[in-house]
């Protein structure tokens, strides 16, 4: 939704969908013109977004595997519910408040216990539908999160 509403934010820029899913955050960048990279530690989500990359005519890089420690090369950095778990959430959230002294980076958060108590700027939040076999109501606030450098 964020970036169909505000797709001269994304055209142009080098953007990395971390821990992609199925890459819908990856497609709609692409969409709006960016150059984009998908990684992705779980091979059939890996394959789901080559396939839904390719159904679509959009190109997207995928990385297989934990890329968390890399250099920074992209402009902006886009992260789905990544603060689910601590020790994921102690993993990752280190490697993007460095990666934000260079890029842009914006985490969807659903209200996990996780998520970075501090040190963001709340963007928007959206009401997104959830299943009730994974989630506790029939949506979720979705609230999309700036993080600022360490």
């Amino acid at each position: 939704m964020y970036i169909q509403a505000n797709p001269s934010q994304f055209a142009g820029r080098k953007l990395l969908d971390f821990a992609a899913g199925s890459g819908l955050a990856a497609l709609a960048a692409a969409q709006a013109g960016a150059i984009v990279e998908a990684a992705e530690i779980d091979p059939l989500a890996a394959a789901a977004i080559r396939l839904n990359a390719g159904l679509n005519a959009l190109q997207v890089t995928v990385l297989e595997g934990d890329i968390t420690g890399q250099p920074c090369r992209w402009d902006m950095i886009l992260c789905g519910d990544v603060c689910y778990e601590a020790p994921m959430t102690a993993h990752i959230l280190p490697w993007l408040r460095a990666c934000a002294r260079e890029a842009e980076i914006i985490i969807a958060d659903p209200g996990r216990k996780y998520a970075p108590a501090a040190g963001f700027t709340r963007i928007t939040s959206y009401e997104v539908p959830t299943s009730l076999e994974l989630e506790h109501s029939a949506s979720r606030t979705v609230t999309l999160l700036r993080l600022q450098a360490c």
